[in-house]
């Protein structure tokens, strides 16, 4: 048994039965290297610590040592897909108390503790972690006297307050310290207020809420993500990065959603503008509005910005009548070109 625990890639959750729900996928041959078996806690080490349950992940899965874990478990760990983490046995407590808050500042939560408590038993916690009070679900692979035996037939019997699926909720305190698990006798406290952390950034979306588009997904992440999180890649190779990625396709089918995700996964600032809103019948606004979204971007580099309807703006040199777009058209494009390289 490894008890330093092993070093494996963080892959993305692509089942959602698992999703916001706390559990980690590994490789039945590495749950014995590091001494746990299916339904044992882990703990998931990156740039910080949180804790999971481990389930046995699929057989293609095997042997590519990587740990498949949903966006907000990588936010808990501080690492996102393609980094690696240090996966241990978690010694984990029992807690006597928690304390969790709403992140978004417009939410008011009134009701006591024991609505989301329900929803809570049997997860991994820790100060800092960030949560959705997801009702558990039990997943294929548990079923049967293991599952009851661990936590109880408390998975699918449970209902979440209207309107609560989609809230997150970070952990401001726990007693006792460290890696704690919430069971029948812990006394769980609901702040009513959003907490004032500044750095605590929330991932609004992540690949797991994008239904379909796999192979869409893949091409825009290996365009877009991949220079950012590894410029050494082109570098090496003696190539340069796309500047750019142009999605077609109808309104509703997942072009902004795409682009968040990713945006999100990899840490990048986001910034989107609507086509039809940058036009002005003001000489030269439309231009400089373009250009400041521009000069906004590489201030916080970096960004991912994001043109809604950009047909609008940029329409075909041929098939541009007026001087305003024109100048529209030429200025995005000398501002494309005068990007910086990665």
């Amino acid at each position: 048994m490894v008890e330093k625990g092993l070093k494996l890639t963080v892959a993305e959750n692509r089942y959602q039965a698992y999703v916001n729900r706390g559990f980690a996928l590994i490789d039945s041959g590495v749950m014995k290297q590091i001494g746990i078996k299916q339904g044992d806690y882990v703990e998931i080490t990156g740039s910080r610590s949180t804790g999971a349950i481990a389930v046995k992940g699929a057989q293609d899965d095997k042997g590519l040592e990587i740990i498949r874990i949903d966006g907000l478990i990588r936010h808990n760990a501080g690492t996102s897909i393609g980094e690696k983490v240090t996966v241990k046995k978690a010694t984990v407590k029992e807690a006597k108390s928690i304390s969790i808050a709403p992140t978004d500042p417009h939410v008011r939560f009134m009701a006591p503790g024991e609505t989301l408590k329900r929803n809570l038993l049997g997860r991994p916690l820790m100060k800092g972690d960030l949560i959705a009070p997801t009702p558990p679900e039990e997943p294929v692979e548990m079923r049967g006297d293991l599952f009851e035996e661990i936590f109880g037939g408390f998975f699918g019997k449970m209902a979440l307050p209207f309107g609560l699926g989609e809230v997150k909720f970070v952990v401001t305190n726990t007693n006792p310290a460290g890696i704690v698990l919430v069971t029948d006798m812990t006394e769980v406290e609901v702040l009513p207020q959003a907490v004032a952390v500044k750095e605590l950034k929330v991932p609004a979306v992540t690949y797991e809420d994008i239904g379909g588009l796999k192979e869409e997904l893949q091409r825009v992440r290996e365009m877009i993500e991949l220079p950012l999180k590894h410029p050494e890649v082109f570098d090496r190779l003696g190539i340069e990065p796309p500047k750019g990625v142009l999605l077609h396709g109808p309104p509703g089918t997942g072009k902004t959603l795409i682009a968040k995700a990713v945006a999100n996964e990899s840490g990048a600032n986001f910034i989107s503008i609507n086509g039809p809103e940058i036009m002005s019948k003001w000489y030269g606004e439309s231009e400089a509005r373009l250009r400041e979204v521009f000069e906004q971007a590489e201030k916080n580099a970096p960004s991912i910005v994001f043109i809604d309807e950009l047909d609008a703006i940029a329409p075909k040199r041929e098939e541009v009548s007026g001087e305003v777009e024109r100048r529209v058209v030429a200025t995005l494009c000398t501002t494309l070109d005068g990007l910086k390289a990665r």
